[in-house]
């Protein structure tokens, strides 16, 4: 149950960051939700690197988190398309 959980997470994490970015109507459900969790990965990953408090659990700063690393992985999608 906690696996279905997080991609659910994920998804809502993916399809936050794809109305930020404007991309929304370009992915459908499981682009956001694969955004999402790549999203999540990096702004874990981000988060540890400067020494901030992880973000493992389902929460507002987690959410922060996996948006603000899923808005980043849509930015490098959109330079490498261009």
């Amino acid at each position: 149950m906690r696996f279905l959980a997080w991609i659910l997470f994920g998804a809502l994490a993916g399809w936050i960051a794809s109305k930020i970015m404007n991309t929304d109507a370009q992915q459908g459900a499981l682009a956001n939700i694969v955004v999402g969790i790549v999203g999540a990965m990096i702004g874990g990953f981000l988060v540890s690197a400067i020494g901030g408090d992880d973000a493992d659990g389902f929460d507002l700063y987690s959410l922060f988190v996996a948006v603000t690393g899923s808005v980043i992985f849509i930015g490098i999608l959109k330079a490498v398309r261009k």
